[in-house]
């Protein structure tokens, strides 16, 4: 198994590349006039070999903040494929930048004021340890950890930095900020006394077993494997990691990271965590029954290249103060033909509400005054850490860089709600009820629990190694 969380911290920063990275400089890039502006790299962009384009999307939206310096991705055609994005977005200003397929060289020879994180999930903690110790404020995409263990390790590394650091939870900024009103809503008492929160994530998908293949000539595939296992090259792996356990955490880290954040915000949970969860779930066909998760995650048993995430779950949170918090594929209510395929559905003494992307439901919100909303609307200014709420997440990274404030999607209340994901993983891989100390931060009587919260990293790819 890897090391102490502590003795991870105690290693040395930025150390030389397992791999001979493969690197390309324009002189060019650094010919131009110095800015005012942050300088910024960007980590992980997406692109044509890859599903997902959120890094890209990330990295666009910081540069009307930033001057982008350098673009790194493990996969160097996504590299030339967002510069190519980049120039068609500042049309005025072309730039020729440095492109890394290793983000340890592009940190030692850049040094960037600001990164924006992007890859695919099993790197988010090991490349924002380095880019804190390097000296760089922050923005990585959610979920920010892999595993429960991993919370410790980020949250003490950015404890230990005087950098900014913003979780791409955008809910809590996005999307008319409806998610900011309704945690405002529920923590002023507008639902009375709340006792059940309901969160709808959907389920992930199935596939067919994909064919292992030669992996492209621009892709150093053992990079992007990093920490994780050794695993033959797949297309499928490289588009859909989300629905691996290797790379991911399936709906209950990707929707969860979102729902559940949002939820813990509006309970005022941000500093606790439940003391059980139970619950069960529905693997897709290729996982066989009583599977030995913990195998699985050593390398010591494989499964075929296919999603193998679970596909419906039904699970429950119990916190010391009696609220339950359901996480479940699609919420159903029998005796109120209720149901909800994606959502938070908060039910209190005064009434219930449901909150989504698309609409805001339910009495006590549609009964609002415009005197509610002044209210409403002061107690999201203190949720938005004393800044005036808007609808521009990266903005208020930018904005906390400048005037040393803290960003409204902080590391500590993430890694809480990131606890509640990786439990509902850990539940339906050992297909039995679980007790948590919130305090200690770790399962209570179940060995097999307590393993699940860390997993091995390949040799060469500890995290003393990438960090």
């Amino acid at each position: 198994m890897s090391q102490s969380r502590r003795e991870f911290l105690k290693q040395a920063a930025v150390t030389g590349a397992a791999a001979a990275p493969m690197v390309w400089t324009a002189s060019s890039s650094w010919a131009q006039a110095p800015s005012a502006r942050p300088r910024m790299a960007a980590i992980g962009v997406g692109g044509s070999n890859g599903r997902y384009g959120q890094g890209t999307a990330d990295a666009l939206w910081a540069s009307e903040h930033s001057d982008c310096v350098a673009i790194c991705d493990a996969d160097l055609l996504h590299c030339h494929e967002f510069e190519a994005k980049l120039n068609d977005k500042w049309r005025e200003s072309p730039v020729d930048l440095p492109k890394y397929t290793d983000y340890r060289k592009m940190l030692e020879e850049v040094r960037p004021d600001v990164v924006v994180i992007g890859t695919n999930d099993h790197w988010h903690v090991p490349i924002a340890v380095a880019a804190l110790r390097a000296g760089c404020h922050v923005y990585c995409e959610k979920p920010l950890t892999l595993t429960i263990a991993e919370g410790e390790i980020i949250r003490e590394a950015a404890r230990e930095s005087d950098r900014v650091f913003q979780v791409g939870t955008q809910q809590r900024s996005q999307w008319g900020m409806r998610f900011l009103e309704a945690a405002a809503m529920v923590r002023l008492g507008y639902l009375g006394e709340v006792d059940t929160v309901h969160i709808a994530i959907d389920g992930s998908p199935t596939s067919e077993v994909a064919p292992t293949t030669t992996p492209p000539k621009t892709l150093d595939w053992d990079l992007w494997l990093g920490p994780a296992q050794q695993a033959d090259y797949s297309l499928h792996r490289q588009q859909m990691f989300r629905w691996y356990y290797d790379y991911s955490g399936g709906k209950a880290t990707d929707w969860g990271a979102h729902h559940i954040d949002i939820a813990m915000l509006a309970m005022d949970k941000g500093d606790t965590g439940p003391v059980s969860v139970s619950g069960a779930g529905k693997f897709p066909p290729i996982v066989p029954d009583n599977f030995n998760w913990n195998a699985y995650l050593d390398g010591k048993a494989t499964l075929p290249n296919a999603n193998h995430t679970p596909t419906e779950f039904g699970l429950r949170f119990a916190f010391a103060d009696g609220l339950n918090m359901t996480v479940n594929d699609t919420y159903r209510e029998e005796s109120s033909n209720t149901r909800m395929g994606n959502g938070i559905l908060f039910e209190g003494t005064k009434g219930r509400m449901m909150v989504n992307r698309n609409r805001t439901t339910g009495r006590p919100y549609s009964e609002l005054t415009d005197d509610d909303r002044e209210k409403i609307f002061a107690e999201m200014t203190n949720l938005y850490k004393g800044k005036k709420p808007e609808e521009d997440h990266m903005k208020n990274f930018f904005q906390c860089i400048a005037d040393g404030g803290e960003p409204v999607s902080d590391v500590e209340s993430h890694v809480r709600a990131m606890e509640c994901c990786h439990m509902c993983n850990v539940v339906l891989m050992l297909g039995r009820d679980l007790k948590w100390d919130p305090e200690a931060r770790t399962f209570l009587g179940d060995e097999q629990a307590v393993m699940l919260m860390d997993r091995p990293r390949r040799a060469g790819y500890g995290l003393s190694e990438t960090t």
